[in-house]
């Protein structure tokens, strides 16, 4: 019984020290050495200081920028503490008044712009944290950035396909924009026109 005791005990330290000490150390390792940008949070810089990571969005609402597909977390929004989903299933009448009051906040943002509204400006995604809009949400968005900041729709375009990720391997997936990096181009653009700089202020409103 002894010796079983002293056996047992000797595999869970060893167990212990390998998966709770060794392991992570060297994950850790691995991550620094091989993947330092992702390992450190895909943090992104402007002009030297941290803005954002390219893996969480951000929350936008001036006119002049494009906007981001709506978060669901509490009790703000892309709190990366708290991300979840609103859980309000498909026929949800709740659903549908968020979705109804997100596209009128579209419409009487842009009300020349007669088009249909990408569903993922309207609808939040499951983390509520997602970083991308898809190529149409970006598009849609063109009319009403390029009167607010008087910015050329040539440009624009341009910028979003810089700031687009093409699907992995070619076919896995949809091309997406990251909105807070066409943001900060977009922000350097409006910077470049008016002689300043400065971080990119987020979440004031039109």
């Amino acid at each position: 019984m002894i010796k079983d005791i002293k056996t047992a005990l000797l595999l869970f330290l060893v167990l212990a020290v390998l998966t709770g000490l060794f392991y992570p150390l060297a994950m850790t390792g691995i991550g620094q050495v091989l993947f330092p940008h992702q390992a450190n949070g895909s943090l992104i810089r402007q002009h030297g200081r941290v803005v954002g990571s390219s893996l969480i969005g951000q929350y936008f609402r001036e006119a002049r920028y494009f906007w981001s597909r709506p978060s669901a977390t509490s009790a703000v929004p892309y709190n990366g503490a708290g991300s979840g989903a609103s859980n309000l299933s498909p026929n949800n009448p709740v659903l549908a008044q968020h979705v109804a009051a997100r596209i009128k906040a579209l419409k009487a943002a842009d009300p020349a712009e007669k088009g249909p509204v990408p569903v993922d400006l309207v609808t939040s995604s499951a983390s509520g944290l997602d970083p991308d809009i898809s190529i149409a949400a970006a598009l849609y968005q063109i009319p009403r950035i390029a009167q607010a900041g008087g910015m050329d729709i040539a440009t624009l375009r341009h910028l979003i396909q810089q700031n687009t990720t093409e699907p992995l391997l070619g076919f896995l997936g949809e091309p997406v924009v990251n909105v807070v990096k066409l943001n900060l181009a977009l922000h350097d653009r409006y910077a470049a026109a008016h002689g300043t700089r400065g971080s990119l202020a987020k979440g004031a409103k039109a």
